[in-house]
């Protein structure tokens, strides 16, 4: 895989990507070569969905010729321990869902809880996660119309992530659940729970749902 890499102003590159799981090779491996003391003067690395951010470059076109041969490795690391978020499978849509994927409500449960997740990546709000682990056959598309508020601590699926709302917004996704998790806040050490590449099940207030 050759990376597509352009300068993203005087100071940044911008690494465009097939899918997902390359932003995670990726992501990762940059890391790796920034620890090594391979990207001198990068701030940050930031994954999105197609696309991986470098910021502070003091020397893009040099960076970007030492990258043009990276070969990714095919599965991006976890890191940290695994975070588990308590859920109770109540959200309004989890019906819906379950009729999406031709299955009874608790089969959800099952197959949801049943997941080791990974942050592919974060955004939209502070401490928003970008979920993946789903298999493809359970993406599910937004809602036709979104809800001009959505609860904090709501766990809802859109294509193949999963996603917790850290704070009251508008949103389109479908709400399986909630979790009383708090996914954002100022006065923790590291704010945000969920980072990319931290691993996330979800544990069932009952005791349900694991396999």
């Amino acid at each position: 895989m050759s990376l597509r890499i352009q300068p993203y102003g005087p100071e940044a590159l911008l690494i465009d990507l097939d899918d997902t799981a390359q932003v995670g090779a990726v992501y990762a491996d940059l890391l790796s070569l920034r620890d090594a003391g391979q990207l001198p003067g990068v701030r940050d690395i930031v994954p999105a969905a197609a696309t991986v951010l470098l910021d502070g470059v003091a020397d893009p076109r040099g960076v970007a010729a030492r990258l043009a041969d990276l070969e990714p490795q095919s599965r991006p690391q976890a890191s940290g321990d695994t975070v588990e978020l308590p859920a109770r499978y109540d959200g309004p849509d989890l019906e819906d869902v379950a009729k999406l994927w031709e299955v009874a409500p608790a089969e959800v449960v099952r197959i949801h809880s049943g997941i080791e997740f990974q942050v592919a990546f974060t955004g939209f709000a502070p401490g928003f996660g970008y979920l993946v682990g789903l298999p493809e056959r359970y993406a599910v598309p937004r809602r036709p119309t979104a809800r001009t508020a959505v609860p904090a601590g709501a766990i809802g699926l859109a294509g193949a992530y999963t996603g917790v709302y850290p704070r009251r917004s508008p949103g389109g996704w479908q709400l399986i659940g909630t979790t009383d998790a708090v996914l954002w806040d100022l006065d923790r050490e590291a704010p945000a729970l969920l980072m990319p590449g931290t691993r996330v099940r979800f544990v069932p207030e009952d005791g349900g749902g694991k396999p």
